[in-house]
């Protein structure tokens, strides 16, 4: 990665070897667990404190009501707690759980600008190809969610990106800590840039899962994509 930029599955002698070994294996069934497998091993590293969340221990949730009312004294922290979820007081129901909701999906590339995709999405959509790239573009993902009931500390996500069922790229990230507010949050993911060559292009399938500190798990979205030759 340069330059805060990333390359999605970029072609290598050694990747070239590894998808001739794909193609046989794939006649063989060999890759039919290996998604499942993966998220295991990802859920195993963050149970053992090793993943997004390291060895941090989350305080105990109180419901965002008792934080509202919490040292009310204290007249610096009760008006930064106005600023930030005044607006929301009247709304309060006393539910300790946060809950993220993801209104839509979005692409955003030189290539043709932005796509959104709104959710929730059907079956038909679920199975085409959510978008399509030329070689060698860069782009980004856009997500539009909101917070309800709660603070959601620590909104993190992996994206995990399958060529013939052979993995060629995982991205992690932090999203951070949100409140509940009328306005839908939107978030633009770190950029990427497609690989270029014979080898890269095709059609890809991925899985992005979004996880907090508490290891909820508030969406996992499985789509594809397509890269094409540059024209």
């Amino acid at each position: 990665m340069e330059g805060g930029k990333r390359e999605v599955g970029g072609p290598s002698s050694e990747r070239e070897k590894q998808e001739v070994v794909v193609v046989a294996k794939m006649e063989e069934g060999a890759f039919d667990d290996e998604e499942e497998d993966d998220d295991d091993d990802y859920d195993g590293e963050l149970q053992e404190g090793k993943g997004l969340v390291g060895n941090f221990v989350p305080g105990p949730l109180l419901p965002l009501k008792d934080q509202i009312e919490k040292d009310k004294e204290d007249e610096s922290l009760r008006r930064w707690k106005e600023k930030l979820l005044g607006c929301l007081e009247s709304d309060l129901n006393g539910q300790m759980e946060p809950e993220v909701k993801f209104h839509s999906i979005g692409i955003v590339s030189s290539d043709f600008g932005e796509i959104s995709t709104p959710f929730p999405m059907n079956e038909e959509q679920r199975k085409r190809v959510l978008f399509t790239l030329q070689e060698g573009s860069e782009y980004r993902l856009k997500l539009t969610f909101s917070v309800l009931h709660n603070i959601v500390s620590g909104l993190a996500y992996t994206n995990t990106v399958w060529k013939a069922g052979l993995k060629v790229d995982q991205s992690r990230g932090m999203l951070g800590t949100f409140a509940p507010q009328r306005e839908p949050y939107v978030h633009t993911l770190e950029e990427e840039t497609t690989p270029s060559g014979v080898l890269a292009r095709g059609v890809y399938t991925a899985k992005l899962k979004f996880d907090d500190d508490d290891k909820r798990r508030h969406m996992e979205l499985d789509y594809s994509f397509e890269i094409r030759k540059r024209s």
